[in-house]
């Protein structure tokens, strides 16, 4: 990983999502250090957001474990995208996987959440693990430039996908079954310039806690993971060349996290031996800010 202090190369994307191909450098989404050990084996996962990012890693990582795989993307924007991770993933996978599924989806709409669950159970008959994962993000320097049809476009993404796609999902899923969220340490610190985004983020961290106590009786446990500065497609697609060159640089490490540095964390909480007596819980893969809530 970059060494404390690095800086980025300066580098804007003009439009949302952003794409991991055009990055430089690519984010580090695995390692030759990671040493996978069936701990996923004969799971069926369904990642949102997984063409690349934090999403794609998980992706691999999960494929590694010898979970059968499915990720969401947006058509058009991430196409290429989608295509490079979905050959990585088929790669990746174990013997006993099934083949891996990309489907293009806008997850803002209860039905288009809806035929995604459906074609991910047609195929592969359950769910076992459910990520949710996809996000966008604008800056903005004053609430009074957030209107409404920003605000719902960002909700839709971040916050209503979550409630769409896992309602649709728990049809399919049994005991033993993971949900894990993607939150943000800017939902515990605040952030002036992307506040739609971090208020989803904050009710991401609600919905991990009340849907827990609610599907506890049910066997399944709900988590989350709340990544800081990490070296994304979302971060030239959301801020200008000087500031995506200091990105990450206002943590103690000193540095942008990579996905492959966040990852590992789906996997432990996916993983019922590793994690069995952990819900409505956040973890904190951040660069060492320290959050107390």
């Amino acid at each position: 990983m970059a060494s404390n202090g690095q800086q980025l190369p300066p580098q804007k994307q003009d439009s949302q999502p952003g794409k991991e191909h055009v990055m430089n450098p690519i984010p580090q989404f695995s390692s030759p250090d990671y040493k996978p050990s069936n701990k996923l084996q004969e799971k069926v996962a369904l990642v949102t957001g997984g063409d690349s990012g934090i999403g794609r890693s998980v992706c691999l990582l999960f494929a590694k474990e010898g979970a059968t795989v499915a990720f969401t993307y947006v058509k058009g924007q991430e196409d290429k995208d989608a295509k490079d991770t979905l050959e990585m993933v088929k790669k990746e996978k174990t013997a006993d996987a099934k083949d891996p599924m990309a489907i293009p989806a806008d997850l803002g709409f209860d039905e288009n959440c809806r035929k995604v669950v459906d074609e991910v159970v047609k195929a592969y008959g359950r769910i076992d693990i459910l990520v949710n994962n996809a996000a966008e993000q604008y800056e903005t320097s004053s609430v009074e430039e957030i209107d409404e049809e920003r605000l719902l476009r960002v909700f839709r993404t971040n916050i209503f996908s979550y409630f769409f796609v896992t309602r649709h999902a728990l049809k399919h899923m049994k005991e033993g079954s993971s949900i894990i969220n993607t939150t943000s340490v800017n939902a515990y610190k605040g952030n002036a310039t992307l506040l739609d985004y971090t208020a989803t983020k904050g009710a991401i961290v609600a919905f991990i806690r009340g849907l827990a106590l609610q599907l506890v009786n049910r066997g399944i446990r709900v988590n989350g993971v709340a990544p800081g500065p990490i070296w994304t497609p979302l971060i030239p697609a959301s801020f200008d060349e000087e500031k995506t060159a200091q990105f990450g640089s206002q943590v103690p490490m000193k540095r942008a996290g990579h996905p492959i540095e966040v990852a590992p964390c789906y996997v432990f909480l996916a993983c019922n031996v590793c994690s069995s007596y952990i819900t409505g819980q956040v973890l904190h893969p951040n660069g060492g800010t320290v959050v107390n809530a």
